[in-house]
């Protein structure tokens, strides 16, 4: 059963000038948004000070939120931690503020006694950086390797296409959280990782099925081998990308503010990486001219075989 029943070939390729445009004028924006806005990053990165509170009763989230902004901390991130009555207060470092000054402006802000502060702990923007630069080595590790896994397996044109692909959604992702000013921290960039994987793992399946295509028909052009492929693969496509989708609208709505980032990061990667695998992989293969000859194995003679076939005089 198949949720597209697609009796003709779709011709994807045909739109292949407009979706270069369209992805070229997003990077560019992108590019732009991180120059100018930066990221937002958040605690893990920069630093601050942790306070864990306390509560008899359950803790109403929104009326801390409201407290703490009042009290001049907009910024500060409440969150659960372990019992609904058990809150974790994350604020942004103050310079000339100790540790424990901020717990005594929490303190008055809440209008809390020192028995409802179960922690408070510091973290210094040195660690931040660290992680910052650590995040940022994984993710070139990361493309490096998927580069030399992709050459290896199909082509290297193959290859440069799967890698411009994934740069080209984690570009596009880091762009949205810059434009959008959305805190990045950690949950984030495990989520652009992941996006990473999943537009790998979509290119890997739209690569094999052209590889396989180009060995089966041997009458047709490289672009209309490409279009038979993704028309192929559509189904798959679509399928697995909207079961993803309807499980991180589920995190988006209902998981809370701690994996909202989250959320956010996989809906648009997963969105844009089903794009750059059909838009992005397979032009850029074809834009540097991949054809049956890089793909079909040359056949080798056997030893002896001219000798076989020749007569003997």
């Amino acid at each position: 059963m198949q949720l597209l029943n697609l009796k003709d070939t779709v011709s994807f390729m045909s739109l292949r000038v407009p979706a270069l445009i369209f992805s070229v004028i997003l990077m560019l924006l992108s590019v732009l948004s991180l120059a100018t806005n930066s990221l937002n990053w958040g605690l893990d990165f920069t630093g601050g000070t942790l306070v864990e509170v306390g509560y008899e009763q359950q803790a109403d989230l929104s009326d801390i939120r409201a407290r703490l902004q009042n009290s001049g901390f907009p910024d500060a991130v409440v969150q659960n931690f372990g019992s609904s009555s058990e809150v974790l207060i994350r604020l942004a470092p103050r310079e000339n503020v100790k540790a424990s000054e901020l717990s005594n402006q929490v303190m008055q802000a809440l209008e809390l006694t020192t028995s409802n502060i179960r922690r408070v702990e510091f973290v210094g923007p040195s660690v931040g950086e660290e992680l910052a630069e650590q995040g940022g080595l994984a993710m070139l590790v990361a493309l490096l390797c998927i580069l030399v896994y992709v050459a290896m397996r199909f082509e290297w044109r193959f290859a440069l296409g799967s890698v411009v692909a994934l740069a080209h959604d984690v570009l596009l992702t880091l762009g949205l959280f810059s434009f959008l000013q959305l805190e990045f921290d950690l949950t984030v960039l495990a989520a652009v990782l992941a996006v990473i994987g999943y537009s790998l793992n979509d290119t890997i399946v739209v690569s094999d099925r052209i590889r396989e295509n180009f060995r089966k028909v041997r009458k047709s052009e490289p672009e209309e081998i490409i279009n038979i492929s993704l028309t192929q693969t559509l189904n798959r496509t679509v399928i697995t990308s909207l079961t993803t989708i309807f499980v991180l609208l589920a995190l988006f709505f209902v998981g809370g503010a701690l994996i909202h980032g989250f959320a956010t990061a996989l809906l648009f990667g997963v969105v844009i990486g089903t794009y750059s695998s059909i838009y992005v992989a397979s032009l850029v293969a074809l834009m540097l001219g991949i054809s049956k000859e890089d793909l079909i194995p040359a056949e080798v003679e056997k030893e002896g075989e001219e000798l076989e076939s020749t007569p003997f005089s």
